[in-house]
């Protein structure tokens, strides 16, 4: 049975690592880092979990709850009747993370993460069970701007979305969320 000490430690951990994570990458997430981010003994990254693998884990399901709340935070102060570029916004907060808002790079951090991801295969049920919950949330942004979509058009918009982010990031936009942003408005708005 855990401890509170225990628990408390342990989230910690995952939190750090969460932040790891966010802003460096896989690679950023190592046992020393976590655990001087924690400010807790190098010991305890494998005291309270088992591999580097077990921790990752950990950090990603962290970092995606709490963007999903985030989201759902937003959503709920959304007024009825919130036009569609509020939407849009919304709905680039949850493709983009709401740290894109503030920093382009953070775009490019996210993306890499995507595909760091596709290469750690330990990760892909979580990413499974990540994706409906992120779906559905998409969805019920979208119905708040009057939209509905089936899955293959939901499909179709985020691929929209991160195709014109990929175009915007291989031509060095500095500001790949607006043209994401216009390309969703254009999409919606037909």
């Amino acid at each position: 049975m855990a401890t509170e000490k225990g628990e408390r430690r342990r989230a910690a951990l995952v939190a750090a690592a969460a932040e790891l994570l966010r802003t460096g990458g896989f690679e950023a997430v190592r046992h020393r880092a976590v655990a001087e981010k924690a400010g807790l003994p190098l010991a305890s990254t494998t005291y309270y979990f088992a591999s580097l693998d077990d921790l990752v884990v950990a950090a990603v399901e962290h970092s995606g709850r709490g963007e999903l709340a985030e989201v759902r935070a937003e959503l709920e102060a959304l007024p009825h009747g919130a036009g569609l570029d509020d939407v849009a916004e919304l709905v680039l907060d949850q493709l983009l993370g709401c740290e894109s808002r503030r920093s382009p790079e953070a775009v490019i951090l996210r993306y890499e993460r995507f595909v760091g991801a596709g290469r750690r295969p330990y990760l892909a049920p979580l990413m499974r069970e990540m994706r409906a919950e992120f779906d559905a949330l998409l969805v019920a942004v979208l119905v708040r701007a009057g939209v509905t979509l089936d899955q293959r058009a939901l499909m179709r918009l985020v691929a929209l979305v991160d195709g014109t982010v990929v175009n915007s990031l291989i031509e060095a936009d500095p500001d790949p969320r607006a043209a994401a942003h216009t390309a969703l408005l254009a999409e919606l708005g037909t």
